[in-house]
C-alpha cells in the first residue's frame, strides 16, 4: 500500500497539502500518514517546565490532527495515521521515510510571499537529487476547486 506522508503545522498552506494528500489518496487506494514535528528548541527550560511543554505540544498536535483526520474520514473515506516525533523538521520527515517503505510520496504545502515557500520545502530542495521519495509541493494560494479538479 502507497501512502502519502503531510507534514502538520500550523502554517495556513498545511491546510491544502492535506487536501492534495486526501483526494489524491481517495482516488489511487492509498493511505495518508500526517507527522507532526515538535523542534526540540521548544524545551529549553527546566526539566519539570519543559516535561510540561512537551506534552502541551503533543496536546496541540492531536487536537489539530482530529481536527483533519475527521474531515478526511467524512469527505474522503480516508483514516490518517498520526506520527509524532521531536527534532529538527527536516531530519525527522527524512528519518520517517526511511523508517517506513510504504511511504510513496512527500506532500508538502508552498506559502506564497516574498519570504519564499517556507523553510523545510527550502532545505529540503536543497537535498531534493537524494530524496528516496518524490516530493509534491502543493501551492497554499490554489483554490480548493483547482485541487479537486487536478487530483
Amino acid at each position: 500500500m502507497r501512502k502519502f506522508l503531510v507534514v502538520l503545522d500550523d502554517s495556513k498552506e498545511c491546510l491544502n497539502a492535506m487536501r492534495f494528500a486526501a483526494m489524491r489518496a481517495e482516488h489511487t487506494g492509498a493511505e495518508v500518514e500526517i507527522l507532526g514535528v515538535i523542534p526540540p528548541d521548544e524545551f529549553n527550560h527546566w526539566i519539570g517546565v519543559g516535561n510540561i511543554m512537551r506534552e502541551e505540544a503533543k496536546e496541540r498536535i492531536h487536537a489539530h490532527f482530529q481536527v483533519f483526520a475527521k474531515w478526511m474520514v467524512d469527505k474522503h473515506d480516508i483514516d490518517p495515521r498520526l506520527v509524532i516525533r521531536e527534532g529538527n523538521v527536516v531530519e525527522q520527515i527524512l528519518k520517517r521515510i526511511n523508517e517506513n517503505d510504504e511511504i510513496g510520496v512527500l506532500v508538502l504545502g508552498a506559502a506564497s510571499g516574498r519570504r519564499g515557500p517556507g523553510p523545510i520545502i527550502t532545505e529540503l530542495m536543497r537535498q531534493s537529487a537524494n530524496l528516496p521519495v518524490p516530493l509534491t509541493i502543493v501551492p497554499g494560494e490554489m483554490s480548493k476547486e483547482r485541487l479537486e479538479q487536478i487530483t
